[in-house]
Parts: C-alpha cells; sequence; structure tokens
C-alpha cells in the first residue's frame, strides 16, 4: 500500500474533510497518486444534499468493480454524508467496497486501511459529541495540500435547525462547537506554513459556540461567541484574509454585523443562504426568518460595509411553491441584488419533514423556474462585474487560468475570480498577491491588468475600489 486517491463531492466541508484524510494518510506513510491507475487505495468522499450526488456515486461504485479487480490488494472506501446515511447498506450493495466510514470518523481511516489489506471490511459510522473528532495532527512535512496561501479552518459541525428539506442534521449530526483554543493554534500553524486567508467552516458556522455559552460553559468548552472568534484570529501576525461560509440569517448578531465594518481582513463578501424570497415558502422550508427580515440583514451589512459583495442559495420548486412565491424570490434578488448565487430545483431527500408535504411542484414547472432565476442571476452578476470596471484590488493567485495560454487566475478580497496575464519576464507562483486594475468585465469572471507584482495592495484601498 503505497499510493492514494481521493474523489471528492459536494460541500467546502467535503472539500476539507477530503484534505483532513489526505494529511492522515500522509502521516500512515501513504502518498497521493497521480491517477486513479498509479492508486492502491481510492477513497470517494460523498455528498447527499441532492439525489443527484447519491446517484452519481452509485453508477461510480459500479464502474469501479473493474478497477479494483485490475490489481490485487487494492482497496475502496466510501465516506463523508452518503456513508453516513447509508452505513453498512453499501457493503451489502457493493461487494468490493472495504469499508465505509462516517462524516465523525475521519480519524479512523488509517486503521480501516490496515484492516482492510488483512481482508477485513468494516464499518464505522458511529456519532459522536465529542470534541476529540477535531485532534487531528498537524499538516504532514509532506503534504503541502492544494490550496497554497488559503487554507479551511474547521470551527463547528453539524446542524440543529432541521430544515424541512435538508438531510444534513442526518449525516452531519447535532452541533457541535471545536474549542478556540485549537482553532487559533491550527491558524498559527498554517501562517507559519505560509497561509494567508482563511476560510473558517461550520454547516451554520455563525452559531459558533452558541450552546456553550448559552449553558453557562464557555470557561469548560473553551468557544467564543463566532464575532469574538473573528477579532481573536485577525490578531495573529500573517492573517491578511478572512471569511466564513455557511451562515444562517437567524444568527446574525450585531457583533458579526459590527466586525464587518472593524476588520480590515474580514473580507468585503457573505455568502448568505436565502432559500426563497417567499414567507410562505420560508414557513414551509422552516427557515425561521422572514424575507423581511432576511433583508434586514442584508441593508445592515451595506452600512456596515458599503461596498460588500452578497452571495446566496436559492432553491426552486419547493412542495407548494406558486408562481406569485416563486416571483416574490425574483422581486428579493433584484433588490438585494446578489453578486452570484447557487440555485437548484427541490430535491427529495429521505427523513426529511418536507417528504409528506402536498402540492408538489411539476419537473416541468420547476425546471422553467430554475432557468428564468439563472437568467435573472446571470444578469445580475454581469452588472456587479462592469461595476468594477477600473476599479483597484488584489488578488490572491490560484493557478493557470482554464482559459489556457499564459493567462493565470485568482481571487480578489470579494470572491470574484480574476483573470489576468503576467508581464514578460515576471515569474508568478501560486500564493502569491498581485496588485491589479479591473480592466474588463466578463458574465462569469473579471479580467485585471496587474500593476505591479508581490507587493499587496492596502487592503483598506483594495477593498473599497478606488480608481
Amino acid at each position: 500500500m503505497k499510493r492514494f486517491l481521493i474523489r471528492t463531492y459536494g460541500c467546502q466541508m467535503n472539500v476539507h474533510d477530503s484534505e483532513k484524510i489526505s494529511n492522515l494518510l500522509h502521516h500512515a506513510g501513504l502518498r497521493p497518486a497521480a491517477a486513479e491507475a498509479e492508486a492502491d487505495l481510492l477513497l470517494i468522499n460523498t455528498c447527499s444534499i441532492r439525489d443527484k450526488a447519491e446517484h452519481r456515486l452509485y453508477s461510480d461504485l459500479g464502474a469501479l468493480r473493474s478497477w479494483k479487480s485490475e490489481r490485487p490488494r487494492r482497496v475502496l472506501a466510501v465516506g463523508g454524508c452518503v456513508a453516513q446515511q447509508e452505513g453498512d447498506t453499501l457493503l451489502g450493495r457493493f461487494s468490493h467496497v472495504d469499508f465505509v466510514f462516517g462524516t465523525h470518523n475521519l480519524r479512523w481511516v488509517p486503521s480501516l486501511v490496515e484492516a482492510a489489506l488483512a481482508g477485513e471490511r468494516g464499518v464505522q459510522v458511529e456519532e459522536t459529541s465529542s470534541p476529540e473528532r477535531f485532534d487531528l495532527p498537524e499538516r504532514h512535512p509532506a503534504y503541502a495540500g492544494e490550496r497554497v496561501g488559503r487554507a479551511f479552518l474547521t470551527v463547528m459541525e453539524g446542524c440543529d435547525m432541521f430544515c424541512s428539506f435538508c438531510i444534513v442534521p442526518r449525516t452531519r449530526g447535532r452541533e457541535i462547537s471545536r474549542p478556540a483554543a485549537g482553532i487559533l493554534s491550527e491558524a498559527r500553524a498554517l501562517v507559519a506554513r505560509g497561509v494567508r486567508e482563511f476560510t473558517l467552516l461550520g454547516q451554520t458556522v455563525n452559531a459558533y459556540g452558541r450552546h456553550e455559552r448559552r449553558r453557562g460553559k464557555e470557561t469548560v468548552a473553551g468557544t467564543l461567541g463566532f464575532a469574538e472568534l473573528l477579532y481573536r484570529l485577525t490578531e495573529i501576525p500573517g492573517v491578511t484574509r478572512l471569511r466564513y461560509i455557511s451562515p444562517h440569517p437567524i444568527f446574525f448578531e450585531e457583533e458579526l454585523i459590527r466586525a464587518h465594518a472593524e476588520l480590515a481582513s474580514l473580507c468585503p463578501h457573505v455568502h448568505l443562504p436565502l432559500q426563497s424570497g417567499s414567507d410562505a415558502v420560508l414557513a414551509r422550508m422552516r427557515r425561521r426568518y422572514t424575507a423581511e427580515r432576511y433583508l434586514a440583514i442584508a441593508e445592515a451589512l451595506r452600512r456596515a460595509r458599503p461596498d460588500i459583495a452578497l452571495t446566496t442559495d436559492l432553491i426552486v420548486g419547493f412542495p407548494g411553491e406558486s408562481e406569485t412565491d416563486f416571483e416574490a424570490t425574483l422581486r428579493l434578488m433584484r433588490e438585494v441584488h446578489f453578486v452570484d448565487s447557487y440555485s437548484f430545483k427541490y430535491s427529495p431527500r429521505p427523513g426529511t419533514a418536507a417528504l409528506r408535504l402536498p402540492d408538489a411542484v411539476p419537473a416541468e414547472v420547476a425546471q422553467e423556474r430554475l432557468e428564468r432565476l439563472q437568467g435573472l442571476q446571470r444578469h445580475l452578476t454581469f452588472e456587479a462585474h462592469r461595476a468594477r470596471r477600473g476599479q483597484l484590488t488584489e488578488v490572491l493567485l490560484e493557478g493557470l487560468s482554464r482559459r489556457g495560454g499564459r493567462q493565470w487566475m485568482g481571487r480578489d478580497p470579494y470572491h470574484r475570480v480574476v483573470n489576468l496575464i503576467p508581464p514578460p519576464g515576471e515569474p508568478w507562483s501560486v500564493g502569491q498577491s498581485v496588485r491589479v486594475r479591473i480592466a474588463e468585465a466578463t458574465p462569469h469572471s473579471l479580467i485585471g491588468e496587474p500593476l505591479d507584482v508581490g507587493q499587496a495592495i492596502p487592503f483598506e484601498e483594495c477593498a473599497t475600489g478606488i480608481a
């Protein structure tokens, strides 16, 4: 057993879980394979937020029978949300799968690999409320990660909201917040390795610490208020950008909004899931806020940071959604002027309350609404991009652009993709900051002209778009 490969489906939490697994396997003596043909171990880290992702897993597992049989002692494993949801059912359905591990059991992966090599098939999907599941080893010296200069930072996991459409409480468990000391320690270690931008992760990330504080256990559990955690992180020398995803509207406290006004390194971008602009649909979704309350949060964020970029999640075709409900969503999209959105047709998920709701929306109606919504979003995105022309910004380089040639791409503080070409003779590297003037807007990204290389523009200047 020498080489491993991880396929990852789903959200940023899944991407970061795959990074944690990769680090654990490095500590166990394995190294990444360049391609599946070279891999001795293949892990699929799954998503079950929509049925399409779950069906993709089953299709992939069927196709991997031949991969498994090509070489003796190959190991095939399934982790993530579908693994947590289905458990040993996956072993019964797919005889060539060696082990299954859930979202709370990443640290057991190396021992499950050893057991598989000894001929044992295993399942590890037990839930735990212990913060010990956050106690993972620091980055192995041989593991650089794929996000040079940037890193995810888990601050909490699980969800207690039980929205009627969402399977996450079943696959990720109940809310648990990580002690602040561990978060700050990991951030300092990553800064020492060159990380400058952190994205804080949690299913309802701004609910961080709320149970422990409410129960009066702050000194025992070691958590803080979410805004206070942001302030502590910005005090670490070397932290130049800070983001978080995904917050829930009902946990947007005044302290968090004030942080956007006061913390220069807190990026002027918030991804704030809306799901629907109709109060009737929001009530059936059990979202616990109204369109008016959502709009008030957006307005408060804009008062705190006038240039803030707001993005969101939207669901169309939820049971009982009328044309009037859908029009309310379009109206709120225009009012907030989202810079971007992730939009989907409602997908029934096992064990969720929405399965019992009447008045299913016909598939063709949901599809037509999705296309109208996405058409509006393309218009809003292009408008937002055109308004950026002539502005200065700072781009953190992520690598060569998919457009090919000499063009690079990176993201600015607003989380927008910026494509740019290095000046002749200027060697660029991933993780480098480049000062840029926005020269051109496209419907999906921005085109930048580099002004100089290797020098960070003052964050206050780049974030306010001074031309």
